[in-house]
């Protein structure tokens, strides 16, 4: 029996991108900056594209930025917050229909991820919220988030789902601990093998609980 849900909030629950293009100019305008021929044009077009899918660290990590680079993103970016209305995808209703205990864990900068949570009044819908803060020097990460909702809420794995789009990530880290995790394949996320099962949409995952 499923007693709990974990979701992700970027390409999950809302597109990262939804207040627009524009939320992230400023950091990437930081790095471009910075960088000096340090990454190709090319790989840093494509770097920054990841930034909307995957959290700063990983992204300058894989495309070996500098320490400028980094240094000039992380800046930036702990500086970015939405202040206008988000509405997320389509089918949120169907959380509110949900009995499960629901749970948002969601990672990147604090400041940015909690005025995106404010911006979707998303408060009142989740047992607990938790923001994997890569901007904090105690950095939790999903892994052992997790293993403190099992914990906190008296949970088997067994008796909870995950649903999110990262396959280095959230899913990652419901595997790891047993949990029986689901991607979410909204536009954009690229089928993965390391989900149990796949759902284009929340509609969708009635049926599997």
């Amino acid at each position: 029996m499923t007693k709990a849900i974990i979701f992700d909030l970027d390409s999950c629950l809302a597109a990262a991108n939804e207040v627009g293009d524009e939320l992230f100019s400023t950091a990437f305008a930081a790095i471009r900056t910075a960088n000096h021929g340090t990454v190709t044009e090319s790989a840093l077009s494509e770097a920054l594209d990841e930034c909307w899918r995957y959290a700063f660290d990983f992204v300058a990590t894989k495309y070996q930025f500098s320490d400028a680079m980094r240094d000039a993103g992380w800046e930036a970016f702990g500086k970015i917050e939405v202040t206008q209305p988000m509405h997320g995808y389509g089918d949120l209703n169907v959380l509110k229909q949900l009995p499960q205990q629901l749970f948002l864990v969601t990672s990147g900068f604090r400041r940015l991820q909690e005025s995106k949570v404010k911006a979707l009044r998303f408060d009142d819908l989740f047992a607990a919220i938790y923001i994997d803060a890569i901007d904090e020097p105690e950095r939790k990460g999903k892994y052992r988030i997790f293993k403190d909702v099992l914990a906190k809420y008296d949970l088997n794995p067994g008796e909870v789902l995950v649903v999110g789009d990262n396959p280095d990530s959230e899913l990652e880290a419901g595997n790891r601990l047993g949990i029986r995790t689901i991607q979410i394949l909204r536009p954009g996320v690229t089928r993965s093998a390391n989900a149990k099962a796949h759902i284009h949409s929340l509609h969708e995952l009635q049926a599997l609980l």
